[in-house]
């Protein structure tokens, strides 16, 4: 079994789209609208076949994030190397993302690094 694609609702939907394709280089569909309810949305597939579709629609509810709640926590991004995951984090750092942890050798082993991310989506960047 696989998982075939995750969503996330966002306020902003080009702007979501271009955080995905500018930083983990994925690469967005045609988009879809339906016109009677004025659901909008986007399928992004990145490098080795994984698909994230975000989604707006007008009656969207935007209430308080909690780093530390039930649901979804965080989607993690593998990119390869120690020096992608430094090299990506002062990136986003720079480009005035708030970083939450690391990076760094965490107790179950990863090297990793937690950003804050589009509408304060936690993203985790991995080897």
């Amino acid at each position: 079994m696989k998982i075939e694609h995750m969503a996330l609702y966002v306020k902003d939907l080009e702007g979501a789209k271009n955080f995905f394709t500018t930083y983990f280089n994925g690469k967005g569909n045609e988009g879809y609208h339906n016109v009677n309810t004025g659901f909008r949305s986007y399928f992004i597939t990145f490098e080795e076949g994984a698909r994230l579709e975000i989604m707006n629609r007008p009656d969207i509810v935007d209430g308080p994030k909690s780093h530390v709640r039930t649901g979804y926590a965080h989607i993690a991004f593998r990119v390869g190397s120690k020096e992608k995951v430094d090299e990506l984090t002062r990136k986003l750092q720079q480009d005035g993302y708030d970083i939450i942890s690391g990076p760094r050798v965490t107790g179950d082993g990863y090297y990793e690094s937690c950003i804050l991310g589009f509408e304060e989506n936690l993203m985790e960047i991995t080897i």
